[in-house]
């Protein structure tokens, strides 16, 4: 089966290369200074990698991450659904120690200084930067959801939105349940991290209930007015898979919960469920609204494209999942990568005196699976355009899967360690 048409296969690969002429120009060993990193996700260990490569280890790069280990949210709702295991996406952090001499701190930063150049740390220590790279993924509107606001109630009522221990928590309570339950999924308004995440989640919680609960059934409950994404393809599973066991309710907005009874308080209605799946409405991560850098709708950073500067606030770079997105562009763990990619590319160049390359081009490839070995996909490319000062997708370039199909189930999980390896090793 082919995956992609021929002709968006070449654009693609052209677009590749146009990437790789831009980074492969970028560093030459002529770039120095010192770089702090803040975030070890998709965008950050791929900046600080690269950062590293690229200048030929003449830029000195610390990163800064709360977590041991890289965990990732990409292939974590396969956990979920009890297909794999955390161990199968934990990477550790010392490839980026060893073979690339990044310094790499475990902690928290509290604070960010752009006028003195400095970061303060959780932990009392304080670290000067020529640039500063923010990748601080995403946080949760909690007074959207004001029953949640406590820690108690967030370890009942879980999102599983950050891959970690509520993965391993959903999991359990996922097996705890009784067969005839009924699991519930909530789906914040757009813009929110991985489009099509939920879906699959719905799918892989269906596939599971189907082989060992084949009473229960899935609801999604999606604040959105229609699927975000690939709804033909999502549609179509639920039809031919999972008929009788998963609903899907558009215009279906969780204003509140009650924690006690698992109920979820929708506008007009009250949905109670054995297990309520409650993802918030997001942000920008903490330390993005800390910093003082320009917020849009007091929520994503507002960024030059042809820097992952922010525009408010000159030596701050922002990546990934917390930036104002381009138009059609998703929050996702590859398009996070590529901003990591785009951002060292222009440090570097910025720190050897010259200008970011005009015209950079990133793109996306965003994997669902819809049972344990079934994938779809949805793959994108967007190039720099200079009269709207943003990256706009390019016409006839990617699409989405014809159909479900294994093969494409093998190629997801292949990404998924070239990304990490591309990222950390």
């Amino acid at each position: 089966m082919m995956l992609m048409k021929r002709r968006d296969f070449l654009k693609v690969g052209a677009a590749a290369g146009a990437m790789a002429s831009l980074y492969g120009c970028a560093g030459g060993g002529k770039a120095s200074g010192h770089v702090v990193v803040v975030g070890g996700g998709y965008g950050g260990a791929t900046v600080a990698k690269y950062l590293r490569m690229w200048s030929e280890g003449g830029v000195q790069v610390t990163l800064i991450e709360r977590n041991p280990t890289f965990i990732s949210c990409p292939i974590s709702n396969l956990v979920i659904g009890g297909t794999k295991t955390m161990e199968d996406i934990t990477v550790s952090y010392e490839g980026l120690r060893n073979k690339w001499g990044v310094r790499v701190i475990q902690d928290d930063v509290v604070a960010v200084d752009a006028a003195k150049k400095t970061v303060s740390l959780k932990g009392g220590s304080a670290l000067s930067y020529d640039r500063l790279v923010l990748s601080p993924g995403v946080d949760f509107m909690w007074d959207e959801i004001p029953a949640l606001k406590s820690t108690e109630a967030q370890g009942n009522i879980l999102h599983a939105w950050k891959a970690g221990p509520q993965t391993v928590a959903l999991r359990k309570q996922l097996e705890s349940m009784k067969d005839g339950g009924v699991y519930a999924i909530s789906i914040p308004k757009a813009p929110y991290r991985c489009p099509p995440g939920p879906y699959e989640r719905a799918c892989l919680v269906a596939n599971y209930f189907k082989q060992s609960k084949p009473k229960s059934k899935v609801v999604i409950l999606d604040a959105n007015e229609d699927v975000m994404s690939k709804k033909g393809l999502f549609t179509k599973a639920w039809s031919d898979l999972y008929k009788g066991i998963v609903e899907y309710r558009n215009n279906s907005e969780v204003k509140d919960v009650e924690v006690g009874t698992n109920t979820a308080v929708l506008e007009f209605d009250k949905f109670k469920a054995d297990v309520l799946n409650v993802i918030p409405p997001h942000r920008a991560g903490d330390i993005a609204h800390k910093s003082g850098i320009k917020l849009v709708n007091n929520r994503w950073v507002d960024i030059n494209w042809l820097s992952m500067e922010s525009t408010s606030t000159p030596g701050i770079h922002v990546l990934g999942d917390a930036i104002f997105p381009a138009p059609t562009m998703p929050k996702s763990g590859h398009m996070a990568n590529q901003h990591g990619k785009l951002a060292a590319a222009a440090i570097l160049n910025m720190l050897s005196g010259l200008e970011p390359n005009p015209e950079p081009v990133v793109m996306n490839t965003c994997y669902s699976f819809v049972d344990s070995k079934n994938v779809i996909h949805v793959s994108s490319v967007h190039q720099y355009d200079a009269a709207t000062k943003t990256v706009q997708p390019v016409k006839g370039a990617g699409g989405v899967s014809a159909a479900r199909n294994e093969l494409e189930g093998k190629i997801a999980l292949g990404w998924a360690q070239n990304i990490w390896a591309d990222m950390l090793t």
